[in-house]
Formats: structure tokens, sequence, C-alpha cells
């Protein structure tokens, strides 16, 4: 039976990037659903999602009622994507910071390297950032630094957030226990994986920023992802990871 692969694609306010990523995800050569995790974005995004599904077939939407954190959209949508029984689960940005033609190799290091959760990372092989600031290329590169040194993990991009799980990786770890709702959630998401044991790899990819629309970053990310790392690890000890 013919695996089943669904990107899931978090929105607010992404009208000016969302027609063009849905259409190029689509026109790949591998097979792969799209699954729009809508915000309640002022801006018209649900409109034109829903306007292109009258176009794809296999383009679906999860509406929420607001801006509730990047990790409840994912938590959502991994949900019910479990629910819907697809075998590959991908997350990627709506802003094509990353690159829709990567899609087919985090697949690939699945499918045919073996891999449980397989990473787009900007470290793995150099800093492969295009048009961010030094500022926040040094800020994201000495963050994976820092998650290495208080895991032990040996990832060398752990703030990625551009990724292929398998589902057994996601039927595994219980999402009621993720606590985190920012970038610290894309950490969080690996350290348990990790600590389950599942074989986890990176795949080099290039980052461009945005071009279009406006960064969710903030303080307040960097602050919870900062001391979060630290309670996460913290709790470990007291966890049970058998599986």
């Amino acid at each position: 039976m013919e695996k089943r692969n669904i990107v899931i694609i978090p929105t607010y306010n992404e009208k000016e990037n969302i027609e063009a990523i849905i259409r190029k995800v689509f026109s790949l050569n591998t097979e792969f659903e799209v699954l729009i995790v809508e915000d309640n974005s002022p801006d018209g995004t649900a409109e034109i999602v829903e306007n292109l599904q009258n176009e794809f077939s296999k383009l679906h939407i999860l509406k929420r009622k607001g801006k509730l954190g990047l990790g409840t959209a994912y938590i959502d949508g991994f949900r019910w994507c479990l629910k819907n029984d697809y075998d590959y689960i991908f997350e990627m940005d709506a802003d094509f910071s990353h690159n829709p033609d990567d899609l087919e190799r985090l697949l690939w290091a699945c499918t045919k390297d073996g891999a449980d959760m397989a990473i787009g990372s900007r470290y793995v092989s150099g800093v492969n950032v295009v048009n961010w600031p030094m500022g926040r290329v040094l800020m994201s590169y000495f963050a994976s630094k820092y998650v290495k040194f208080i895991t032990g993990m040996k990832i060398c991009d752990s703030t990625a957030g551009f990724k292929c799980y398998s589902k057994e990786v996601l039927q595994t770890i219980d999402l009621d226990k993720i606590r985190f709702k920012g970038y610290a959630f894309q950490i969080e998401m690996k350290f348990t994986a990790w600590k389950f044991g599942f074989n986890i790899t990176e795949v080099p990819i290039i980052f461009t920023d945005r071009t279009q629309g406006s960064s969710k970053m903030s303080g307040g990310i960097f602050n919870e992802a900062f001391w979060g790392v630290i309670k996460m690890k913290l709790r470990s000890f007291t966890r049970n990871y058998k599986r």
C-alpha cells in the first residue's frame, strides 16, 4: 500500500505567500497532501485556501479560533493527521524560508535511509542561512549549541522547524505532555523523540528568510526557549521513555 505524506503549514496573516507555497508543494514529483492550520488570520488567508480547495482535492484546512501559538498549531495538526492515518507528517513554514523542493529529501531520509525523524538542518554543514541579520544568525546558532550542551543531544539545529516525522514517532510521544508553545516546542519535540530512542537524522538545507509578510519571532519566544530547556531536562529525569 502506498505511503501517505502530508505537510502541515501553520498560518497567521500569510496572504502574500499561501497560494504560491501550496501550488509549489502540489507541483512536486512526489505526492504530498497539505494541511493548513489557520489561526483566524484577519488578512483573508483562510479564504484564499478555501478557494484553492476547489482546485486541489488533497488540500485541507483546520481553522482555529485565534492566534494560539506555533506549538499548539502543530499539535492540533498532528492529531488530525494521526486520526486520518498518514504515514509521514511534515512541518514547514508558509513563507518559503523552507524550500518545498527539500520535502523530497526529508522524505527520502526516512523512507530510504531509515530515519524516524528527518530535520532540515541549517547548521549540520556550516551555517546555511540567507538574508538574516548577523545578530539573529548568531542567536540561532548558539541557541542550538546551548541546547546541545544542556541536553546531550547530538543535533546541530535543535530549533529547526522543517521536519519529517514517521507516524510512529508522533504516536509514541504523548502530545498532551508537550509543554511549550513557541519555538521551544521544536526543541521539546526533538528531545522527546531522542529520549525515546528514535533514529534522528539531519539533512542539510539552505534557509532563506521570508521576503513577504512579517516574522513572528519575539523576545518572549527566546526566553521560553532559554529557560525551558533547563526545565525540560530536569523533568526528563523523572519520566519513563520506554516504548
